[in-house]
């Protein structure tokens, strides 16, 4: 199997143009781990779609199956465009999460920065936990994401609040958890626990649900460039006044490789 490993901000994943097999979750906890595999967050298969430019599936290291990744959708617009297999700037993406639309930015021949329209947020309002206590806030950006605003985002609890989040029985589905820091008007600082994968160095849904809650907070503002720096980087997240999303940030290949299947 022919894979290229590439990351958004050190959210990595291992890219295959092709149909997903029948021992994907297998394939992608196999695949995926750090010592005894190429080591990455997980798997994204990259195939023709009857609806679309392209189709994404993405699975994380535990083998699940996520509906959407920010990060991974746009280094699905660097791999078709950079291998040749489209010459648009412009690409619609099928997601299980819908259609997302691409603005691609080349120079020399590859494509350097991707621009990506992921729809509208949906708040699904404050939650106050009573087992942990904790009040979060319920944002649908695609993914499932539940924000908690901290002090000190560099000493949030990631590895131990962010795991009995994700699977507290207020989320049957799991739920990716944001540590969020409010800079300025137009800066955050946001640390996360992914479902299915843990401590990434950076999640674009939820650098998007981290923003939007932001300003439903009143914290940052509607139409105006907000910069979520997260472990890995920076993300530029826009937030209209009808609560569509714009995520504009970078997309990097790592390296290509080959594994022989059992």
């Amino acid at each position: 199997m022919h894979f290229t490993k590439m990351h958004g901000l050190g959210n990595d994943y291992l890219y295959v143009f092709g149909e997903v097999p029948e021992n994907i979750e297998e394939l992608s906890i196999k695949m995926s781990d750090r010592h005894f595999g190429a080591g990455s967050d997980g798997m994204i298969y990259i195939s023709p779609s009857d609806r679309a430019d392209f189709k994404m599936r993405i699975f994380n290291a535990d083998g699940s199956e996520a509906k959407m990744c920010g990060n991974g959708v746009r280094c699905v617009g660097k791999y078709v465009y950079d291998k040749g297999y489209t010459d648009k700037t412009r690409l619609k993406i099928d997601t299980l999460s819908g259609i997302k639309y691409l603005t691609l930015e080349t120079m020399a021949g590859s494509v350097v920065s991707v621009s990506v329209d992921m729809g509208k947020g949906e708040d699904k309002g404050e939650l106050t936990l009573d087992s942990p206590e904790v009040t979060l806030r319920s944002i649908s950006t695609g993914n499932p994401h539940a924000v908690i605003f901290v002090k000190d985002a560099e000493n949030a609890p990631l590895t131990t609040l962010g795991p009995v989040i994700e699977h507290h029985e207020a989320f049957p589905d799991g739920v990716n958890v944001e540590f969020v820091e409010v800079l300025s008007r137009n800066e955050l600082r946001m640390r996360v626990w992914e479902r299915g994968s843990g401590v990434t160095m950076a999640c674009g849904t939820g650098a998007c649900a981290s923003a939007f809650a932001s300003v439903l907070n009143k914290y940052c503002d509607y139409d105006t460039p907000i910069h979520v720096i997260l472990d890995g980087g920076v993300l530029s997240i826009t937030i209209s006044s009808d609560n569509e999303i714009t995520m504009q940030g970078p997309a990097t290949f790592v390296y290509e490789g080959e594994v022989k299947l059992d």
